[in-house]
């Protein structure tokens, strides 16, 4: 049971230190996002406090909850990655007036782009609550 929990502290984790390097990005270094990173945004931000909640009350409802958040953005953020990859065409592109959704001007780690981590942390934390939900056991509600 307490390894299963872990599952669902390693993915609170994950969404906390994302949301808050957004924050960093957006507030601290004035790095306005775009239209693709703040759908990314609208579906990280909620999981932090989703699961937060999940993992002090132990809820497996948290991480079902968060399940669809998770895959949402990932899908928003795999999106965004090919867009910058230059596998999507740019007709497809959400971005109107203000910030380039193609145009990335922060690297991390040697050309590691944003939507790329934005991606690999909606991965990670899928992969933890599959893997909490599959190990955690189901409520029996009592009649």
């Amino acid at each position: 049971m307490k390894r299963s929990w872990n599952l669902l502290v390693i993915a609170w984790l994950i969404a906390v230190v994302a949301t808050a390097s957004a924050l960093f990005i957006g507030e601290v270094m004035g790095m306005a996002p775009c239209v693709l990173c703040w759908y990314q945004r609208i579906f990280m931000f909620p999981l932090a406090i989703v699961l937060g909640i999940a993992c002090y009350s132990d809820d497996r409802r948290g991480a079902i909850y968060g399940l669809p958040l998770a895959l949402g953005g990932a899908m928003v953020a795999g999106y965004h990655t090919l867009l910058i990859a230059g596998f999507v065409s740019k007709a497809w592109i959400p971005c109107g007036t203000g910030v380039s959704c193609t145009e990335q001007k922060l690297e991390i780690l040697n050309g590691l782009q944003i939507p790329w981590l934005s991606l690999a942390a909606f991965f990670a934390i899928s992969l933890s609550l599959i893997l909490y939900l599959r190990k955690s056991p189901k409520s029996i509600h009592k009649k």
